[in-house]
């Protein structure tokens, strides 16, 4: 978690709501750049400001929640939607992060994403679970309004609820991954990182501008970004794609050439959501595994160092305490109380193996 020692001053806790209604706000728009019209209703595959939302309430609180509501009050201000809409639109848009974060919480969700059990948890219970509440809520106030008709609800809110979860599956992590960018290294392999980078320039645009429908050929740069720089160069590739995508999909062009709105909109959604799934939980994997690889190779030099004590007649160092260590991997002995011994006296060491 990040802290902001600025919110304890006064005005701080406001400073803060703004600039979460400011970046919600401006999510939201650039959101609207790619709508899509389906069934008289206008939907957006991605809906960036659900990312925004329970990334901000990840880190810093649930009390800033004020900041969703007056950022979805803006979106909808600029709209020009009737009043009940509005309304229930800002009920449903700021109880979904909210729910999101404490289901999260509940979890155990850790922001560093470093684990599988926190990329399935964003998956199941922030993206596709929470996000049930907004789309609900919108598609049926959008039908007692007589905004859209009652037959069309079901296309209407699966659109809407795939858009909101996509906003989460690629806008949390890439945040929450800046939220931790004091703590990360310069990577060593820049060369490697800016040929992923001209690879990704020179495929995904012809992926996707290509009327041979090859979006498959997005995946190995995902999982090169996944094997080689973890969740950063992952998400990065499967933000951009998407994002060109959307853009390519309005147009009714490339891939998505002599589809019907409907059948856009799924496959749109159905290959933002697999590669957002693919990218998350492939660098949440390896992200665990090196984890671990570490754990294990520190428990080994540690007793390494053990060993050679004791082969001298040594009585081997404390062992120093380390927060990131997992408690799988330390030894059952840690965690016996010393032998008894009376007072004034050392325990003896132990006797030097024989052969």
């Amino acid at each position: 978690m990040v802290a902001f020692p600025e919110a304890r001053r006064p005005g701080g806790h406001a400073a803060l709501v703004v600039a979460v209604a400011v970046c919600y706000f401006a999510a939201g728009r650039l959101g609207l750049l790619c709508e899509l019209t389906v069934d008289g209703a206008v939907v957006t595959p991605i809906w960036p400001p659900t990312g925004v939302a329970v990334a901000a309430l990840l880190i810093l609180g649930v009390r800033y929640w004020p900041g969703v509501t007056i950022g979805a009050y803006l979106i909808v201000l600029s709209l020009d939607t009737p009043v009940l809409y509005s309304l229930g639109y800002m009920v449903g848009n700021t109880l979904a992060p909210v729910v999101a974060v404490a289901l999260l919480r509940r979890a155990g969700f850790r922001t560093d994403l470093r684990r599988l059990r926190d990329g399935l948890a964003l998956v199941f219970f922030g993206a596709l679970g929470a996000m049930l509440i907004s789309s609900t809520l919108g598609v049926a106030l959008l039908v007692v309004t007589d905004r859209m008709p009652a037959h069309a609800f079901w296309t209407v809110w699966l659109a809407w609820w795939v858009g909101d979860a996509m906003g989460v599956l690629l806008g949390t992590p890439l945040l929450l991954l800046f939220s931790h960018a004091r703590g990360l290294r310069p990577t060593p392999r820049r060369w490697e990182a800016g040929t992923l980078a001209v690879a990704a320039v020179c495929v995904v645009p012809f992926a996707v501008y290509s009327h041979l429908s090859l979006l498959f050929l997005v995946y190995p740069l995902i999982i090169w970004g996944a094997l080689r720089f973890e969740l950063v160069g992952s998400m990065l590739c499967a933000l951009a794609t998407s994002v060109l995508a959307a853009l390519v999909a309005n147009g009714e062009g490339g891939a998505f050439r002599g589809l019907s709105r409907v059948e856009i909109m799924a496959k749109l959604q159905g290959f933002n959501g697999t590669m957002a799934l693919t990218a998350l939980l492939l660098s949440a994997v390896i992200a665990e595994q090196r984890h671990t690889r570490r754990s294990v190779e520190r428990a080994c030099e540690e007793l390494v160092e053990v060993l050679e004590h004791l082969t001298a007649g040594e009585a081997p160092p404390p062992r120093p305490a380390t927060e990131d260590a997992d408690p799988l991997l330390r030894s059952g002995d840690d965690a016996r109380p010393p032998p008894d011994t009376p007072e004034g006296e050392t325990p003896p060491s132990p006797a030097p193996p024989t052969r």
